[in-house]
Protein backbone atom coordinates (compact mmCIF):
# COMPACT_ATOMS: atom_id res chain seq x y z
CA UNK A 1 0.00 0.00 0.00
CA UNK A 2 1.51 3.72 -0.97
CA UNK A 3 2.22 5.86 2.01
CA UNK A 4 -0.43 8.46 2.35
CA UNK A 5 0.92 12.33 2.59
CA UNK A 6 -0.33 13.89 5.40
CA UNK A 7 -2.66 17.34 4.36
CA UNK A 8 -0.48 20.29 4.74
CA UNK A 9 2.33 18.86 2.27
CA UNK A 10 -0.42 16.90 -0.10
CA UNK A 11 -0.76 20.35 -2.03
CA UNK A 12 2.24 22.00 -1.54
CA UNK A 13 4.09 23.84 -4.19
CA UNK A 14 7.52 22.25 -4.75
CA UNK A 15 11.06 23.36 -5.37
CA UNK A 16 12.40 22.33 -8.73
CA UNK A 17 15.04 19.50 -8.37
CA UNK A 18 18.82 20.91 -9.00
CA UNK A 19 21.30 18.52 -11.27
CA UNK A 20 24.05 20.23 -10.48
CA UNK A 21 25.00 24.09 -10.61
CA UNK A 22 24.25 26.48 -13.72
CA UNK A 23 27.02 28.88 -11.51
CA UNK A 24 30.55 28.34 -12.22
CA UNK A 25 33.42 29.32 -9.91
CA UNK A 26 34.17 32.94 -10.54
CA UNK A 27 36.94 34.54 -9.36
CA UNK A 28 38.47 38.19 -9.25
CA UNK A 29 41.43 37.13 -11.41
CA UNK A 30 40.44 37.80 -15.20
CA UNK A 31 40.31 34.68 -17.04
CA UNK A 32 42.76 35.96 -19.74
CA UNK A 33 45.48 37.95 -18.38
CA UNK A 34 47.03 40.90 -20.19
CA UNK A 35 51.27 39.98 -21.00
CA UNK A 36 52.99 42.56 -19.19
CA UNK A 37 55.42 42.23 -21.88
CA UNK A 38 55.84 42.69 -25.61
CA UNK A 39 57.49 40.88 -28.76
CA UNK A 40 61.10 42.48 -29.08
CA UNK A 41 61.16 44.05 -25.77
CA UNK A 42 64.73 43.89 -24.28
CA UNK A 43 64.33 43.89 -20.05
CA UNK A 44 67.21 42.63 -17.38
CA UNK A 45 65.72 39.61 -15.59
CA UNK A 46 66.31 37.39 -12.69
CA UNK A 47 65.93 33.78 -13.10
CA UNK A 48 64.74 32.20 -9.98
CA UNK A 49 63.52 28.37 -10.94
CA UNK A 50 63.82 25.99 -13.62
CA UNK A 51 61.25 24.58 -15.72
CA UNK A 52 60.23 21.19 -16.75
CA UNK A 53 62.80 21.44 -19.47
CA UNK A 54 65.59 23.09 -18.25
CA UNK A 55 64.46 26.56 -19.20
CA UNK A 56 65.12 28.95 -16.78
CA UNK A 57 61.70 30.72 -15.04
CA UNK A 58 61.75 34.24 -14.66
CA UNK A 59 58.72 36.62 -13.97
CA UNK A 60 57.26 39.86 -14.02
CA UNK A 61 53.89 40.40 -12.35
CA UNK A 62 53.54 36.94 -12.23
CA UNK A 63 54.00 36.26 -15.79
CA UNK A 64 56.37 33.56 -16.68
CA UNK A 65 58.72 34.20 -19.18
CA UNK A 66 60.81 31.27 -20.22
CA UNK A 67 64.95 31.46 -21.17
CA UNK A 68 66.87 28.56 -22.50
CA UNK A 69 70.41 28.23 -21.74
CA UNK A 70 70.04 30.17 -18.22
CA UNK A 71 71.38 29.37 -14.63
CA UNK A 72 69.22 29.93 -11.55
CA UNK A 73 70.45 33.06 -9.96
CA UNK A 74 71.48 34.73 -13.21
CA UNK A 75 70.49 37.96 -13.66
CA UNK A 76 70.46 38.61 -17.45
CA UNK A 77 69.36 40.84 -20.26
CA UNK A 78 66.85 39.11 -22.30
CA UNK A 79 64.58 39.53 -25.67
CA UNK A 80 60.95 38.83 -26.10
CA UNK A 81 60.77 36.22 -28.74
CA UNK A 82 56.76 35.43 -28.62
CA UNK A 83 53.91 36.05 -26.19
CA UNK A 84 51.14 33.46 -25.18
CA UNK A 85 48.32 34.00 -22.69
CA UNK A 86 49.64 32.13 -19.91
CA UNK A 87 53.61 32.80 -20.65
CA UNK A 88 56.30 34.28 -22.89
CA UNK A 89 59.62 33.06 -24.68
CA UNK A 90 62.73 34.88 -25.12
CA UNK A 91 66.52 34.61 -25.39
CA UNK A 92 69.89 36.09 -23.75
CA UNK A 93 71.39 39.13 -24.94
CA UNK A 94 75.37 39.36 -24.68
Amino acid sequence: MPRRLPEKTKNAKRKPRRHGSKRRFRSNKPFFQMAPVKENQELEVLIDDIGSRGDGIARIQGYLIFVPNSKIGERIRVKILRVGGKFAVAEKIN
